[in-house]
C-alpha cells in the first residue's frame, strides 16, 4: 500500500467526511439546518390547502392572513400566498382546473368565501324565493337569540347555539326580520331585529316578547320560544 500524499503546506484539513455522500460532517449538518429554515412550503400540499379551507368555511368573519398563518403554522408571506392561490384555484386559472361556484376574495383586510358573483342572480332567487315559507327551528332559535341578544354578531349567536348560523342569518337578513346595525371594534358586524320582525310576530314592540331578556334563555327555552314565533306568525 502506498503511503498519502503530503499535504501541501498550508492547506486546511480536509473536512471528516467532505465530498462523500455519507459524510456526516458539521458543514453538511449545517447545510441542511440553512436549507430546513429557508424552504418555503409547498402551498400546493393537499393536507395544508385543505386545513386553509377548512378555517375558511366555518369562519363568520374574514379571516386575516396572520391568523391562518398561526393556525397552520406558517410564515405569514407563506400563508398569503397560499391564500392567493387558493384564491386563483376557485377562480379557475390554475391548469386543468374550472371556475368554481365560489370565491376567495378579500373583505375587511381578511379573506372569506363567498358566492361567485356570476351566480348572484340565481343565489337571490333561491334565498329570497323561500321568503313565504315558514321559518325553519333552526331559523326560529336563531332569530330568538338575535332578539333577545341585541346586537349581537354571528359569532356570538353561533358560540350560544353551538352551531354554523350563517346560512341561517343569511336567510333571517334576505326576508327582512334583521338588518345590520354597525360592527365591533374587530370589525364583526352587528344585527338586530327589524320593523318587520315584529309584524312577523304580530307585536308591536320587542317588551311584548316572552320576559325572558336580559338572561339569554337556555336551549329548551330557545324551543320555547321558536314554537311561540310560530304560534304568534300564524295568527
Amino acid at each position: 500500500m502506498s503511503p498519502s500524499p503530503p499535504s501541501e503546506p498550508g492547506a486546511p484539513p480536509e473536512p471528516s467526511g467532505a465530498g462523500s455522500p455519507g459524510g456526516s460532517g458539521a458543514a453538511d449538518g449545517a447545510e441542511g439546518a440553512d436549507r430546513a429554515d429557508g424552504e418555503a412550503p409547498d402551498v400546493g400540499a393537499p393536507e395544508l390547502r385543505s386545513a386553509a379551507e377548512a378555517i375558511l368555511v366555518v369562519a363568520d368573519e374574514p379571516v386575516t392572513t396572520e391568523a391562518i398563518a398561526q393556525a397552520l403554522g406558517l410564515e405569514e408571506g407563506a400563508a398569503h400566498e397560499l391564500l392567493e392561490d387558493l384564491a386563483a384555484e376557485y377562480r379557475g386559472e390554475h391548469a386543468g382546473s374550472r371556475p368554481r361556484g365560489f370565491v376567495l376574495r378579500r373583505a375587511a383586510g381578511g379573506w372569506r368565501l363567498a358566492s361567485a358573483p356570476r351566480h348572484s342572480d340565481l343565489v337571490e332567487a333561491f334565498v329570497v324565493g323561500g321568503a313565504t315559507a315558514r321559518l325553519s327551528q333552526a331559523a326560529l332559535e336563531t332569530l330568538a337569540v338575535i332578539a333577545y341578544r341585541q346586537p349581537v354578531t354571528r359569532g356570538r349567536v353561533a358560540a350560544i347555539r353551538g352551531v354554523n348560523v350563517d346560512g341561517v342569518v343569511r336567510t333571517l337578513h334576505a326576508r327582512g326580520l334583521i338588518e345590520e346595525t354597525g360592527a365591533e371594534p374587530s370589525g364583526a358586524i352587528l344585527y338586530r331585529t327589524t320593523p318587520e320582525f315584529l309584524e312577523y310576530l304580530g307585536i308591536d314592540s320587542l317588551e311584548e316578547l316572552p320576559p325572558l331578556a336580559p338572561y339569554l334563555p337556555g336551549a329548551e327555552s330557545l324551543a320555547d320560544i321558536a314554537e311561540e314565533m310560530t304560534d304568534r306568525s300564524m295568527r
